[in-house]
């Protein structure tokens, strides 16, 4: 079954084109189109075993965006298929399910409507995602949709670490709660990590770090979110890109009382203002924090070790809240790259169990063990892959 995996921002569309019929999952075609809406949009098509495709132009919205990509499919030059009836179902990446959604969904009117009403507390990815459904409506009529939503998998996490301590009422009137995110990714990579340190996922203690320009980690208690670093929206818990994650509210309504600044104000400076570019003004993009950090730049010293520190604070928090870990997991864009982030993390660890092997960090784009033989908690680094996820969970709801 040729499946179509979207996931689609407020200018763009991902997209991967997975045959999930073969023995295996296939890849057959991996792009994206940005810049929908401007002047000048980009297709980037990148077929397995074919030269890569690109096209400018302009991209008025997301149908158009799609139909580029449908045409990009089936060219007889750069295509993967030879024409879209064998495009049996599409599944979409949603950010937020709110407390609808605790696992994935065939579309329909009920299901739209509700990540409608979502768009409030989501107003970012949701809107996008509802562009992406209805563009493939109108493209590829009559061909089943899935959504996967990123807050399914924190569903199972305990009233006593998703409830705010404010006021009840706020919950009841306006489902004010920790929802969590990344979902897809802390599901496959606490999973593939179980399956590669010989661990029983049902029986198990595991903390998995995603750490990217966005990051969040989770505890994953017997293959089960049990409590995760992101809130209510994708703001709260670690140091991000532009992110400040956790603050003491106090010091923002200071802040905006000093400074007269509304609340949309307010919510911009510390969703795109703050995380490790407010602090050093440099970049949002740790690769150049790190040369920043190389050259001696003292805010830059003082911004990484925060994003490292941050990361490691919630290893242990976690391990505290489950009574210990057996695997700690990396991934992510940072997490899979950075040896300096694992590194600093673990170290220090030792009185958990942790015995990092150095050696073995010296690791890219590989899935592997990073602890010694001798470690009694385990540590993996393993590529994520989302949209295998999505593309698994649309076969077996279409199937």
């Amino acid at each position: 079954m040729v499946i179509l995996v979207l996931n689609c921002g407020s200018s763009s569309i991902k997209y991967q084109v997975i045959d999930m019929e073969a023995a295996k999952s296939v890849l057959l075609a991996k792009g994206l189109v940005e810049r929908i809406g401007l002047p000048e949009g980009d297709l980037t098509h990148k077929p397995v075993g074919k030269a890569n495709f690109e096209l400018h132009q302009p991209i008025p919205d997301h149908t158009v965006g799609i139909s580029l990509v449908m045409k990009a499919l089936t060219d007889p030059e750069h295509g993967v298929i030879a024409s879209l009836d064998e495009v049996k179902a599409v599944g979409h990446r949603v950010a937020h399910g709110g407390e609808y959604f605790p696992v994935s969904c065939l579309v329909d009117a009920d299901v739209k409507e509700k990540i409608r009403s979502l768009c409030a507390i989501a107003p970012l990815h949701n809107p996008a995602s509802l562009q992406g459904i209805e563009a493939i409506d109108t493209v590829l009529p009559g061909v089943p949709q899935v959504t996967v939503f990123d807050t399914s998998f924190h569903q199972t996490i305990p009233a006593m670490n998703y409830l705010f301590a404010l006021p009840y009422g706020y919950y009841e009137k306006y489902r004010v709660r920790k929802y969590g995110f990344h979902g897809t990714s802390h599901k496959f990579v606490a999973r593939a990590g179980a399956e590669l340190a010989g661990l029983d996922l049902n029986a198990s203690k595991i903390v998995t770090c995603h750490i990217g320009n966005g990051g969040s980690v989770t505890a994953v208690l017997n293959g089960k979110s049990f409590d995760t670093s992101m809130g209510f929206s994708p703001l709260d818990g670690l140091v991000m890109g532009t992110r400040c994650g956790n603050v003491d509210a106090s010091a923002i309504t200071y802040i905006g009382e000093k400074e007269g600044m509304s609340f949309a104000e307010l919510d911009t400076m510390m969703n795109k203002k703050s995380g490790v570019y407010g602090l050093t003004g440099l970049s949002s993009d740790m690769r150049d924090i790190d040369r920043a950090y190389d050259e001696g730049n003292e805010k830059a010293i003082v911004a990484r070790d925060m994003y490292y520190n941050r990361v490691k604070k919630f290893v242990g928090e976690y391990a505290a809240e489950m009574g210990g870990v057996d695997l700690i997991v990396f991934t992510g864009g940072v997490g899979e790259n950075s040896k300096e982030l694992r590194e600093s993390v673990c170290s220090g660890l030792e009185f958990m169990g942790v015995e990092f092997d150095r050696e073995a960090n010296n690791v890219r784009g590989e899935d592997k063990i990073l602890s010694k033989p001798e470690s009694k908690v385990k540590v993996a680094v393993i590529a994520t892959n989302e949209e295998l996820v999505i593309a698994t969970d649309t076969y077996n709801l279409v199937k």
